[in-house]
């Protein structure tokens, strides 16, 4: 199944990118001609070059090396962490502070989108600290506001901090980590790690700590919940992914959608279905308009739309070597500025809509988000404009696309698991307890061109075999895809206790969780395994382990450490960017651990990869005391009687699909 797939995937790659003049410089070109070895300084986090005395090349240990003010190995590589990690909370909280404010817009009237989805209205609610019996009206209003207030306050803790088990909140109190107001957190961590300001490695560490739970428990978490309820809770959805046919089509006006705002893609495809728009299409001899994504704007309307996806960031180049383009729209995050060069190789017109990321040589169209559907029909005019362009020679579309299954919100796999009105994660800890699924891995992040693209996947498939149920997000999510985990079909991969979890409940062994923002739903989903019980009391203590094997992008760092720092293990690979200094590395593999529960680790092939992540799920097995079967109990009618009726009483600690638990506890203590 998996060499199938990926022969295909390879071939269909290589023959588009040989499509393109041998003038062309493309990433893969671009890598080989730079040689397999980037600068070990940089690489390994002792380059510094924060003032105009260096850049300082720092060795550890060597006296006549450090940086010319002093400055060691560690407090270097700790500075320069701290900066990725800085640098990827504010694109995700940047990401969320728009969402923000598209959604206070809405609330208010002044959009054109509209509060979709209320289900968990109230859930949020709760979480928030609004009174849950005021109107409808009233408490989207307050939502609206803590929202936006959460960027920036400058005192107190972060709302959605509040949702996490209360003995990692008291963990984040007392290492004073526990994140105040997103913007204060990016902002003193920059103003820290700035020349002579802080000197000792371990407090610039925790700093580091606090801004990246600023974006999982901040940024991150509010573009995800806002992103629902404007556009719809994600529901497990068919779909298909990979260049092809059924992906993109020769007879229809193709419009690639590539970056991470959603709301973008969501206007064009309701602009794509307009009859103005469909009729001008016709007249230049389309049948339509076809969206296909690319990267993590390409999951966001996978999961609630279905919309087909392309590729991931790998693939934004081999795209438009199609040939059968008309634009290729971007926002924000991840974009190359090659795409402009390969886009001259064809009728392509890239278009930029955010003011964050413009490219030299693309058109600007700015996204009004209070007129989506005005920036969206203009997009789409312009693509039109295009189509008569194409030249049916360059046209290259093969017929390679895979089925998945996307859409799995936290909800979603409540709701799987529980029904609708038990929705719980109960019977998923009750099959980790009794040993058929060992634990939960999340494999997640980017893809990068000096990765092979089949690690992620090598890694997936050995731990699903071993009853690992595993979650993904990201350009890891894709990748999945293509390889066929997302579909039900590959529940044949699985072990023989995951396989019958799964047959039960009718789902893929590999869930799609969303986009890099979505990692947020990954903490929810942890968090509401711990309240569901049996399992710990706090992260740290649960089966389950965090990957990012082919990490590219700052965003990877700041995700990792938010997962640490929430009682995560978290394997990077195929380096990381530490390496050069002990001391922080020996810090934040080992002795933060004693901190939160949580630690990184370093792996440089799949086998490593699992190696690592099977024995800390083992691990805490033995601790929880599940690694051995238990025995089975009869009850008798005394014992039976012994149990007390479920009350409805209980708001879900996290998202729980209508807001309400069964309180369960004296039954779950009796049992």
């Amino acid at each position: 199944m998996k060499n199938k797939k990926f022969e295909n995937r390879k071939k269909t790659i290589e023959e588009l990118y040989n499509s393109l003049k041998d003038e062309v410089l493309t990433a893969p070109k671009r890598v080989i001609k730079r040689g397999v070895t980037p600068c070990l300084f940089g690489k390994g986090g002792t380059c510094c070059r924060i003032c105009n005395m260096g850049p300082c090349q720092v060795v550890e240990g060597v006296e006549d090396l450090k940086g010319i003010c002093g400055a060691s190995s560690a407090t270097v590589t700790a500075r320069n962490f701290a900066r990725m990690v800085v640098g990827g909370a504010s694109a995700h909280s940047d990401h969320g502070r728009d969402i923000a404010l598209a959604f206070y817009e809405t609330v208010h009237g002044d959009s054109q989108f509209e509060v979709r989805d209320k289900r968990k209205l109230r859930v949020i609610a709760h979480a928030l600290g609004i009174d849950p019996s005021l109107s409808e009206k009233d408490i989207l209003y307050k939502i609206a506001e803590i929202a936006l207030e959460c960027f920036g306050q400058m005192e107190g803790e972060l709302a959605f901090g509040h949702r996490a088990p209360q003995p990692l909140q008291e963990k984040w109190r007392k290492y004073g980590v526990f994140p105040r107001g997103v913007d204060k957190e990016i902002v003193e961590l920059l103003h820290r790690t700035s020349t002579g300001i802080d000197q000792d490695y371990k407090k610039i560490l925790l700093a580091a700590a606090r801004c990246s739970l600023a974006d999982g428990w901040g940024g991150s978490m509010i573009a995800s919940e806002l992103q629902d309820f404007l556009l719809g809770n994600p529901q497990p959805i068919k779909a298909k992914v990979n260049i092809g046919l059924s992906v993109i089509k020769p007879d229809m006006i193709n419009v690639a959608v590539h970056g991470h705002d959603p709301l973008l893609a969501d206007a064009l495809s309701i602009a794509a279905s307009d009859p103005e728009i469909i009729a001008e299409a016709q007249k230049v001899g389309a049948k339509g308009i076809n969206l296909a994504g690319v990267c993590c704007t390409g999951n966001e309307v996978l999961m609630r739309k279905g919309i087909p996806v392309a590729g991931s960031f790998l693939q934004q180049e081999v795209v438009i070597a199609t040939g059968a383009i008309e634009v290729i729209v971007v926002d924000i995050q991840c974009i190359m500025q090659n795409i402009v060069e390969i886009a001259k190789n064809f009728h392509t017109e890239v278009i930029t809509t955010n003011d964050r990321a413009m490219l030299e040589g693309a058109t600007h169209i700015p996204f009004d988000h209070k007129k989506p559907l005005d920036s969206a029909k203009e997009i789409l005019k312009r693509a039109i404009a295009r189509y008569p362009l194409r030249d049916p020679n360059k046209v290259r579309i093969p017929d390679n696309t895979i089925d998945v299954i996307a859409g799995f919100s936290t909800e979603a796999i409540m709701y799987m698991l529980g029904g609708r009105f038990r929705a719980s994660f109960k019977p998923l800890n009750e099959n980790v307890i009794n040993g058929k699924i060992l634990g939960v891995a999340a494999i997640v992040g980017c893809d990068n061109y000096r990765v092979d693209e089949s690690l992620q996947v090598e890694i997936a498939k050995e731990l699903i075999a071993n009853n690992v149920l595993v979650l993904t997000t990201g350009c890891s999510a894709i990748a999945m895809g293509v390889a066929g985990l997302l579909s039900p079909e590959a529940i044949e991969l699985a072990g023989p206790g995951l396989r019958e979890v799964l047959e039960a409940i009718g789902a893929p062994p590999v869930l799609h969780m969303g986009s890099c923002v979505d990692n947020s739903r990954i903490l929810i989903a942890t968090t509401e395994i711990v309240h569901t019980g049996g399992l710990g009391d706090d992260i740290y203590q649960l089966p389950a382990v965090g990957a990012a094997p082919e990490w590219m992008s700052e965003k990877a760092i700041s995700i990792g450490m938010y997962f640490v720092s929430s009682g995560v293990q978290v394997v990077f690979g195929p380096d990381f960017p530490t390496e050069k200094s002990k001391e922080v590395t020996d810090f934040l593999f080992y002795e933060i651990e004693n901190y939160f529960g949580g630690s990184w680790r370093i792996a440089r092939n799949a086998n490593e990869f699992v190696n690592i992540m099977m024995d800390r799920i083992n691990q805490q097995r033995i601790k929880l005391g599940i690694d051995k079967p238990k025995p089975r109990i009869l009850y008798d009618m005394a014992m039976r009687r012994a149990l007390e009726e479920p009350k409805y009483i209980t708001p879900f600690h996290g998202l729980g699909c209508f807001g309400w638990r069964l309180k369960t506890e004296k039954l779950d203590k009796a049992a």
